[in-house]
């Protein structure tokens, strides 16, 4: 029988790291309570991209983007995709639990207080500041995703066509997203054939 002849794709394709269960499940559920008032993804890139260097940037921008298109919480999203992505299944599991569950418990507490404390003049402004640091998290990430990001005609044309009915025109971003995804798949097609031939 002839020697087995291993595919170049196989072996291109960079060897996935091996992350404990344990350690990935302390991640999420730090990532977890760090959740409330947005701007999560900023600390998820940092902890698995720059940190512990379990996935590279490009297979960050890809979750980013798979989680942006579906349904669901983001952070959630990105949760289940980067545990599928570093232990399968149960990583998956684990993951999705890590950033549910501290959630679930602190917005049951808040809504406590909140409950208990909502005619005291401070909590509008702890509210204000809550959602002041989630904003600017997550234009911090924006930014950072945005200076790494391949700059060209489409990309440049999907992203104001996308901020400007959505961000201007008020349109509902369900109909936008299930335009401009395939337009843009389309167009970015082209544009390779043109560049390949």
């Amino acid at each position: 029988m002839p020697p087995e002849i291993p595919s170049p794709i196989a072996a291109s394709a960079p060897e996935k790291p091996h992350v404990p269960l344990l350690e990935l499940l302390g991640v999420f559920l730090r990532l977890g309570i760090l959740a409330i008032g947005g701007g999560v993804q900023a600390y998820m890139y940092r902890d698995l991209v720059e940190i512990k260097k379990w996935i590279d940037e490009k297979a960050y921008l890809t979750g980013f983007a798979i989680a942006q298109v579906l349904p669901g919480a983001n952070p959630v999203n990105l949760a289940l995709y980067f545990g599928l992505q570093l232990r399968g299944g149960p990583g998956a599991t684990v993951t999705v639990l890590g950033m549910v569950v501290p959630a679930f418990c602190i917005i049951l507490a808040m809504g406590y207080a909140y409950r208990q404390f909502a005619g005291h003049p401070a909590m509008h402004f702890i509210l204000v500041g809550v959602a002041s640091v989630g904003v600017a998290a997550t234009l911090a990430q924006g930014i950072k995703i945005s200076r790494r990001m391949d700059r060209n005609w489409v990309t440049i044309a999907v992203a104001l066509a996308t901020f400007i009915t959505v961000g201007i025109f008020r349109l509902p971003m369900v109909p936008v997203v299930l335009v401009v995804v395939p337009l843009s798949i389309l167009l970015f097609y082209m544009m390779e054939r043109r560049r390949a031939g």
